[in-house]
């Protein structure tokens, strides 16, 4: 009988470089768009059958250790599994919940911001390994906030209590498009303040929010998070500086690109995003000290799984100084840069307008399961 592993033990396997053959039984073009690292495409049906064709392939595939199947929810994977188990083949492994459970796996990094200054300051980051979402959880002085955190919010409670700290405010640098945020929910669980950008009020919203504004100055403790205005992904987006330690930039500034502006604005107006995001580029962000730590909303994961910059488990940050010197887009006058956020559109992120409305407090998802098919890949959106 085949044996049945998680996804957590999957990406241990992966990150020990210990996995023998991940076999991947999706058809071709959810296998090209998105997948684990170090998978192969092998189609398969369930009504199909281990033929003499399909035993060469994977017999040309097999380089010794395990041989690990997945797919989108374990259905198809399975009956693979059980087709090579039947004609011999051993330590045949599947992948429970496939996909759908990979794409919910978080990674866990100390973001590197605790020095020594006056204010103690803490910072982690939580990686959502499949689709690249970054949240995080500043702590100082036994008080916390949670940053951009997504529908799973007990992870932040667990990390928050591990470390003596109590959440006292919940903010979101944006309405987001790509994953649906736990925010609202995690601040009325744990009755605290929830935090958008004041220009927030003008999206339609159907949801209670405190507004924040340029300049506005929140206490955690013994930091101070200090809201910086910056449209362009979206009209009200804002980052948050944490001190004389690191910036929170949401989706206004990766470390290897910047927040894409048609998702709000549509593709008639990416212009006039893409003239904000300039503004907020040259005019807010840049104009902080370059030692201050670029703390994303997100990391660019490939097609194949891996992560563009770094390594899960690793800290996805860097130096404004160092982001600024190797991000091509600083260099760019004003005309070239709209042009290129304009021209250069990457597909959209999956079902993002329903996503929209549901962080925007206009619709709702029912389950779990029904969540995660509309979150399902990486996350797309760097321009």
């Amino acid at each position: 009988m085949y044996a049945k592993i998680t996804a957590r033990e999957l990406a241990d396997a992966i990150d020990r470089g210990k996995t023998g053959t991940i076999l991947d039984t999706r058809p071709a073009d959810s296998y090209e768009a998105w997948h684990v690292p170090g998978a192969v495409n092998v189609p398969f049906g369930l009504t199909e059958t281990l033929d003499d064709d399909l035993t060469s392939e994977i017999d040309a595939l097999v380089d010794g250790g395990p041989i690990t199947v997945i797919c989108g929810k374990a259905a198809t994977s399975a009956a693979l599994g059980a087709e090579l188990d039947a004609a011999g083949y051993e330590d045949v492994r599947v992948v429970k919940g496939g996909m759908r459970d990979w794409n919910d796996l978080y990674e866990r990094a100390d973001a590197g911001v605790d020095t020594d200054t006056d204010a103690d300051v803490d910072v982690v980051q939580f990686q959502r390994r499949g689709k690249g979402c970054l949240s995080y959880l500043v702590g100082s002085d036994g008080e916390a906030a949670v940053v951009d955190p997504t529908r799973h919010v007990e992870q932040y409670v667990v990390a928050a209590a591990e470390r003596g700290w109590e959440i006292t405010r919940v903010l979101d640098t944006h309405v987001h498009a790509d994953h649906i945020s736990g925010g609202r929910k995690l601040a009325d669980r744990l009755g605290v303040p929830y935090h958008l950008g004041a220009r927030a009020a003008d999206r339609d919203l159907d949801l209670a929010f405190d507004a924040v504004e340029e300049g506005d100055v929140l206490p955690v403790g013994d930091v101070d998070l200090t809201v910086l205005a910056a449209p362009g992904h979206t009209s009200e987006m804002v980052a948050y500086r944490v001190g004389d330690r690191a910036v929170l930039t949401g989706d206004a500034l990766f470390v290897d690109s910047v927040g894409r502006t048609e998702l709000e604005f549509g593709e008639e107006g990416a212009e006039e995003g893409a003239e904000m995001a300039y503004d907020t580029l040259h005019d807010t962000l840049l104009e902080l000290p370059d030692d201050l730590t670029v703390l994303p909303g997100h990391v660019t994961v490939e097609s194949d799984g891996q992560y563009a910059n770094g390594s899960p488990g690793e800290p996805v940050a860097a130096s404004l100084g160092d982001v600024a010197s190797h991000l091509d887009l600083v260099g760019l006058d004003r005309e070239a840069f709209v042009e290129r956020m304009v021209e250069n559109v990457p597909e959209k992120p999956a079902n993002y307008e329903t996503v929209i409305a549901i962080n925007a407090g206009r619709e709702s998802y029912g389950t779990d399961r029904e969540a995660t098919q509309l979150e399902t890949g990486a996350n797309n959106c760097a321009a």
